[in-house]
C-alpha cells in the first residue's frame, strides 16, 4: 500500500514517515512546502514533493501519479494566537489545503483519510477535560479552520463514502519539531530563547493550563488511526493525561536546563486558559500509552535542540490584520 503524508517535513509527519519506513513493507509520499519543516527531518525513503497545498492542480497531479490507499493530513500552521490577524493565510493554508486533498481523495478511492485536527476546536464553553461528544466551539481562526475541516470529512463519508478518522492532538512536542517560530509551539519558543539567552516568554499570569505529550508516545497511535476498522467516522483525542500550568511548564524545563534565567511576563492574549481532553479513548482504540513524563520528554528534546543548526528565527514580515496585535508581536527579539 501507499501511504501519502501532508506536512512530512514537520514534527508529526516526519516521525510517522520515519516509523512507516522502518517497521513496515509500504510506501510513503511526501509533501511539503517547507515553510515550516526542514527537508533535513524527510527520511531517504521518502518519495518527496515539495508544494503549497492551496494549489489544487498540483494536488491533483499527485493523487494522479501516486494513487495513495491512504492520506494522513498533518500540514497546517498551528499558530492559534496568530490566526486571527492572519485569517486569509489561516484559511488557505489549514481549510482550503485541506478540502483539495479531500476532494482528491474522494476522486481517487482513498481507502482512510486521518486528519490531525487540533484540541483548539473545544473552544472556552466548557469544563475540562474535554471530551470528544462536545460539540465543537472555537473561539479563534484557527480552531474554526480545524472544525470546519472535521465537518467536510464527515460530509464526504456521507455523501461520497470517505472513511475518515479524526485525531484531535495534545501539544506534541520532541524531536523534528520547528524551535525557530516565534507564534507556536511554546516548548519549543522558550528552548530557542535559551539557547540565544534570552529569557523565556509567558503570556498573562502563566497559570493557564494544558497537557503536553511526547511524540513519541503517539507514533504508533497514529499509525493505528489508519489500521483498525473501529475508528472508521471515529474523533479521538491523542495524548496528555497530565494537565501543567505553563508556570510549571516552564519551571520543568528550566531545571532540565538547568537554567538559572527567569521568565519574562507579557500581556496576556486571546486563549482557552484552561484546556485538555480526555485521552481514554485513545488507549481503547488505538493502544496509546503515556510512557515518558514532561522532565524526561523535554530532556530528550533539549538534547537534540542543542545539537541543531543556528537557523533564522522566523517572523511575520505583513500581518493582514494590525489592529489589536500584541506589543510582543510588534517588534523582532
Amino acid at each position: 500500500m501507499k501511504y501519502l503524508i501532508t506536512g512530512v517535513a514537520g514534527l508529526l509527519g516526519s516521525r510517522l514517515a520515519e516509523w512507516i519506513v522502518n517497521n513496515t513493507e509500504h510506501e510513503v509520499v511526501g509533501i511539503d512546502d517547507l515553510s515550516g519543516g526542514y527537508i533535513e527531518n524527510v527520511d531517504k525513503n521518502v518519495k518527496f514533493y515539495k508544494f503549497d497545498l492551496v494549489d489544487l492542480d498540483k494536488v491533483n497531479g499527485v493523487f494522479k501519479k501516486e494513487k495513495p490507499d491512504v492520506v494522513y493530513h498533518f500540514a497546517a500552521y498551528a499558530a492559534e494566537g496568530l490566526s486571527p490577524f492572519i485569517r486569509k493565510y489561516n484559511y488557505e493554508n489549514n481549510l482550503i489545503s485541506s478540502t483539495n486533498l479531500i476532494t482528491n481523495s474522494i476522486q481517487y478511492g482513498v481507502k482512510r483519510f486521518v486528519f490531525a485536527s487540533s484540541m483548539s476546536v473545544y473552544g472556552d464553553a466548557y469544563e475540562p477535560p474535554f471530551d470528544e461528544s462536545l460539540q465543537q466551539r472555537p473561539i479563534d481562526p484557527y480552531g474554526i479552520a480545524k472544525f470546519a475541516v472535521e465537518q467536510d470529512l464527515k460530509i464526504a463519508y456521507d455523501q461520497h463514502g470517505l472513511d475518515y478518522t479524526i485525531i484531535r492532538p495534545h501539544n506534541f512536542y520532541g524531536k523534528n519539531q520547528n524551535i525557530w517560530d516565534k507564534y507556536r509551539n511554546v516548548l519549543g519558543i522558550w528552548m530557542y530563547q535559551l539557547i540565544n539567552d534570552m529569557r523565556p516568554t509567558i503570556f498573562g499570569d502563566g497559570e493557564q493550563k494544558r497537557a503536553f505529550s511526547y511524540v513519541d508516545d503517539s507514533i504508533q497511535p497514529l499509525w493505528e488511526a489508519s489500521q483498525n476498522p473501529d475508528c472508521i467516522n471515529h474523533i479521538i483525542n491523542l495524548g496528555g493525561i497530565k494537565e501543567y500550568t505553563i508556570n510549571e511548564a516552564c519551571n520543568t524545563l528550566l531545571e532540565v536546563t538547568e537554567s538559572k534565567i527567569k521568565p519574562r511576563y507579557l500581556e496576556a492574549r486571546h486563549e482557552v486558559k484552561y484546556a485538555w481532553s480526555t485521552w481514554e479513548k485513545s488507549v481503547d482504540m488505538l493502544g496509546f500509552e503515556h510512557k515518558i513524563d514532561l522532565h524526561d520528554g523535554l530532556k530528550k528534546m533539549w538534547d537534540w535542540a542543542l545539537e541543531q543548526p543556528r537557523r533564522k528565527r522566523f517572523f511575520w514580515s505583513n500581518y493582514e490584520l494590525k489592529k489589536g496585535i500584541y506589543d510582543f508581536w510588534k517588534r523582532e527579539e
